[in-house]
């Protein structure tokens, strides 16, 4: 398995300005940079759609109260469906039991 290279705000967006010059064409680009080209794209696409607020730093946004409760309410039926199917296997086998 690869490891996970994380890079910078400053160096995306460094990246990003270079595409948009086009100078170079983004296949040679991303290579120079160690990038995939498709990287190049996937940035450009958030700056555009978020501005200053792309990148705002490494892992996944803290998720907000109402998801957290909605994952919650999964977990707990997902536990009650073990807990009942638990419960018939039990009673299945302590009735054959002599």
């Amino acid at each position: 398995m690869a490891i996970r290279k994380t890079f910078s705000k400053s160096f995306k967006i460094e990246a990003v300005r270079l595409l948009g010059l086009g100078e170079k064409p983004a296949s040679q680009l991303a290579q120079e940079l160690g990038i995939r080209r498709n990287q190049l794209y996937k940035w450009r696409d958030r700056i555009e759609g978020k501005g200053d607020a792309a990148f705002r730093g490494p892992g996944r946004a803290p998720a907000s109260e109402e998801s957290e409760i909605a994952r919650l309410k999964r977990e707990l039926e997902r536990v009650r469906e073990e807990r009942n199917i638990l419960k018939k296997a039990a009673a299945y086998f302590a009735r054959d039991l002599p």
